[in-house]
């Protein structure tokens, strides 16, 4: 296998201090910690927005750090929660004196750094509140949660949670406002090739050259179960049915949508898949609202896609279309400037 690293034990170290060079209008990294931070000065009394997680999910989750969405990303090893200390400090650099949200992905050892986090941060008086997200139809327990995993649809919490820090709202109306998004949105993944963590240079599980794996998630762990390779529209059917009927999808609802590629998947293919994820919609009458498609949280090197379906609700539509302004995710116009 061949990747481009300097020393492996490393990676982390020097992907960060490269993403703070290659953006340095919107990153900082905290001296000697995991976690990035926003450059520009924030206003007392803003709300701050952290979350995190292991490293190989890029560009989740420094990425999304700036205007609009978070004010800090907290790193840990690849497919590795970050250690509480470092989590504290991401919530030391995202205390503007209202409080701090925590977006945590439901993994057994997030949830546990996280919450650990949250109870030093209470010793030191930083008020804090946490969502877990838990948006993949495809398994209620896995290796490494108890229930449903949380994976793309996270990017949807974090923009509209920030969109409504970044509006100067209290830090229960931003909670209350990702735990709706939680509440409506819902996600599925599937591989055509694994992945290959740089440490064990090896791949996560095998497939053969006709077989894909449905349900994986964001760590290189299997999928539910494994069929033979179909067209891109049999695989939006299959995906789409499963999370419309766990949404319980109405004709004439709206809705928005991330197609997010797993770390290796050309774009063009994305485009075939949206293409047919674009006609289902169309065919059962929902309404696409907003649409994203390209890199959002991948799994390294893995080839295969997910697909997130966020039923739009009460003032959603207007935080997700809100200006924001980060590495990965730029739109609108700032009124800050």
């Amino acid at each position: 296998m061949k990747k481009i690293l300097d020393q492996v034990e490393n990676i982390v170290d020097d992907a960060l201090d490269g993403l703070v060079w290659a953006f340095p209008q919107y990153l900082q990294r905290v001296p000697g910690t995991h976690v990035l931070a926003r450059v520009e000065p924030k206003g007392a009394g803003k709300v701050g927005i952290v979350s995190g997680g292991g490293s190989g999910h890029e560009p989740a989750h420094g990425g999304y750090v700036g205007y609009g969405m978070l004010d800090a990303a907290v790193a840990g090893e690849v497919f590795t929660s970050p250690t509480p200390d470092q989590i504290l400090e991401g919530i030391r650099a995202a205390n503007h004196g209202a409080g701090v949200l925590l977006v945590v992905k439901n993994y057994t050892g997030d949830v546990m750094n996280f919450e650990i986090a949250q109870d030093l941060a209470a010793e030191e008086g930083i008020q804090t509140q946490t969502v877990v997200v838990n948006d993949d139809v495809a398994v209620e327990d896995s290796l490494y949660t108890t229930g449903r995993r949380g994976i793309a649809g996270t990017i949807f919490v974090h923009k509209i949670a920030g969109a409504l820090a970044e509006s100067g709202a209290s830090l229960e109306s931003v909670r209350d406002g990702a735990e709706q998004v939680i509440h409506n949105v819902r996600s599925m993944g599937f591989a055509l090739t694994p992945c290959t963590v740089p440490a064990a240079m090896q791949p996560s599980f095998t497939l053969t050259d006709d077989e894909m794996e449905m349900g994986i998630g964001i760590h290189g762990e299997p999928g539910t179960h494994r069929q033979k390779v179909k067209p891109a529209r049999e695989l939006a059917d299959e995906i789409l049915h499963q999370i419309a009927s766990d949404l319980a999808l109405k004709p004439g609802e709206d809705i928005a949508c991330i197609i997010n590629g797993m770390g290796a998947t050309p774009l063009v293919e994305l485009a075939v898949f949206a293409k047919d994820v674009a006609q289902w919609f169309h065919q059962v009458q929902v309404n696409p609202k907003f649409v994203m498609m390209g890199e959002y949280m991948t799994s390294l090197d893995m080839a295969g896609a997910s697909l997130s379906v966020l039923r739009l609700t009460g003032y959603m539509t207007q935080w997700l279309l809100a200006a924001c302004d980060t590495p990965a995710w730029r739109q609108g116009v700032r009124h800050d400037q």
